[in-house]
């Protein structure tokens, strides 16, 4: 059996579900849901509740895979996870702190880029990383229509 590193996974964990506490303070906290409420959204747009749950169970796997990626002593896609994370918390800032929808969408495509990256990689080294990273990439991936579908609409 693997040795578990707890307090390193427990670091993982804990820094992505930071990343997430720190983008909605940054953007207002207040602001998200009096600016998605204010918008006209398409009529797949989830209800505001289920934001902070997926979320929160997305970086949390997100912690763990950045964890697996981290022990295997990957590098490169250690970089390109810390990117991504980077950039996940720059998005709230900017679509609902700054409320520029056109740059919060040019931004969640380049996240997406780093985050398709990293699971890409995640696929040659550690297949648990990378099924642990396939709901992000998928949630990223309704995301960016969302967002994109609210410039359209708005």
């Amino acid at each position: 059996m693997k040795k578990i590193y707890f307090t390193s996974l427990l670091s993982f964990v804990c820094l992505s579900l930071l990343v997430g506490f720190l983008g909605s303070q940054l953007s207002g906290p207040e602001t998200f849901s009096l600016t998605y409420s204010e918008l006209n959204k398409p009529s797949f747009s989830p209800p505001s509740w289920v934001f902070a749950p997926v979320w929160t169970i997305l970086y949390i796997l997100m912690g763990i895979a950045g964890y697996l990626i981290w022990k295997a002593k990957e590098k490169n896609t250690l970089f390109l996870f810390f990117s991504q994370l980077a950039l996940n918390l720059i998005w709230p800032i900017i679509f609902f702190g700054l409320n520029q929808y056109l740059w919060a969408f040019v931004e969640i495509i380049v996240l997406w880029i780093f985050t398709f990256l990293t699971v890409k990689e995640c696929f040659r080294f550690s297949k648990t990383a990378f099924y642990l990273l396939l709901p992000y990439i998928l949630w990223l991936t309704f995301a960016s229509i969302l967002n994109f579908s609210i410039i359209i609409i708005n």
